[in-house]
């Protein structure tokens, strides 16, 4: 009888041939396009003067930019629901996204969004929002308060308070 002694070669063209098969699924393809709306990436960079936000948008036009502010949400919105379908022949991959990109982002208190100023050039999108000027400091005189425990000052009645063997005359204290 003979053994038969594993091979690794072989072990490694099954495990390719089982991992090509797990892939060839329609679950682990890229997804296609859809009009979902996606979450737009940006960045935020805190400036002593100013919070920037800053989003790259290629092939987008300015005029498809929505930039609003409510209450201390700032959202912002680009793109376009039109489909891209100027493409003789089928995709062999498809990674560039089309479509409509969003995001939402609560604002931090101390700025002035209403002076807020936006660039976009190049598919770079630039949102710059002041920060609040520092309030200035004001001096606050002090007046000096007395107070007096006094019965008088307090409003009472000054009261008698009776007397003691220590306080009758005596011969001794009257010089008698």
């Amino acid at each position: 009888m003979m053994v038969r002694r594993p091979s690794t070669f072989g072990e490694l063209i099954s495990l390719r041939r089982t991992m090509d098969r797990v892939f060839a699924d329609p679950f682990f393809r890229p997804a296609p396009a859809t009009r979902a709306v996606r979450r737009m990436p940006i960045d935020v960079i805190d400036t002593p003067d100013a919070l920037v936000f800053e989003a790259a948008l290629p092939g987008i036009k300015p005029e498809d930019v929505d930039i609003s502010v409510q209450g201390d949400v700032l959202t912002l919105t680009a793109g376009s629901d039109e489909e891209w379908s100027n493409v003789e022949g089928d995709y062999q991959v498809r990674e560039v996204r089309r479509g409509r990109v969003s995001r939402s982002v609560t604002l931090p208190g101390g700025l002035r969004p209403d002076e807020a100023s936006a660039t976009f050039e190049h598919g770079l999108l630039r949102l710059s929002i002041p920060r609040e000027l520092p309030a200035e400091r004001r001096h606050i005189p002090l007046s000096a308060v007395t107070v007096s425990t006094t019965p008088e000052a307090t409003g009472e009645t000054p009261v008698e308070a009776p007397a003691t063997v220590a306080d009758e005359p005596t011969s001794e204290n009257t010089g008698a």
